[in-house]
């Protein structure tokens, strides 16, 4: 089984705004393997998508210190299709439209890119198909174009669609629950659990409260506080969180 090791060391991030340079992570350390879920906790604002985006490689985000490998290898140095090939996955809070590109064409290419080869057509269409029927999407989705006219949690299902289609190493979901109602948000907390339940991925969760692990529980969950990780423990940070907010962590170190 593939067993491989995410690892972020001392990560400081900064973003240029209109006030100037701003510094938004400010020494992150964090250990994810395959099989492992994480989960990344904290108020809005506190730095958890600017992690999501600099793993994933987004040019906004300048790293100023710090690491990030994949099995030992630089992963910053890596471009970002190059991450993608590596397997790394980032499904977005606010994924974008692409006019005039096909979902079908779209998976199907990112697919190929990934592996290195292009699936045969009868059996990639199979396979599509049925990813597509676990999330309970509309065979006719794979005629739309990406994002295009999609609703909050058609969006969210062609996300995790990718995610199982792809079968990352490392999967980093950026507030997957945001905008689900309760339907929704179970049949895409079944579709990461079945990446899951592989035990070739590692999870890494990022949200703002306890909703989504009540459907995909995390080994480890860590609260992160203006830029850093300032708690780590298990699933009853979580029920903390969830009975009293965040104020038990505050100035808190693990």
């Amino acid at each position: 089984m593939n067993m491989s090791t995410l690892e972020i060391r001392g990560l400081h991030v900064r973003v240029n705004t209109d006030q100037g340079p701003k510094d938004i992570l400010k020494g992150v350390d964090l250990t994810v393997r395959a099989g492992e879920t994480h989960a990344i906790m904290g108020h809005n604002g506190s730095g958890k998508s600017t992690l999501a985006y600099t793993i994933a490689g987004h040019p906004k985000y300048q790293v100023v210190e710090g690491s990030i490998t994949l099995d030992g290898v630089d992963v910053l140095s890596m471009s970002v299709d190059e991450r993608a090939r590596a397997g790394i996955f980032l499904a977005m809070q606010h994924p974008v439209e692409v006019p005039g590109v096909s979902v079908s064409n779209f998976l199907r290419t990112s697919v190929t890119a990934v592996r290195g080869e292009a699936p045969k057509l009868r059996d990639w269409l199979k396979e599509m198909r049925g990813a597509m029927a676990s999330l309970q999407i509309d065979p006719a989705f794979a005629d739309r174009n990406v994002n295009e006219g999609f609703s909050g949690g058609e969006r969210k299902r062609h996300e995790i669609l990718q995610l199982e289609l792809l079968k990352p190493s490392f999967a980093v979901l950026d507030e997957t629950d945001s905008g689900l109602d309760v339907d929704a948000l179970r049949i895409v907390s079944e579709g990461v659990n079945r990446v899951r339940a592989t035990g070739k991925t590692g999870v890494l969760l990022i949200t703002h409260t306890s909703r989504l692990l009540t459907h995909i529980p995390a080994d480890f969950v860590h609260v992160f506080s203006d830029g850093r990780i300032i708690h780590e423990g298990g699933m009853e940070v979580a029920r903390t969180i969830d009975a009293q907010g965040y104020e038990p962590f505050v100035g808190a170190r693990a």
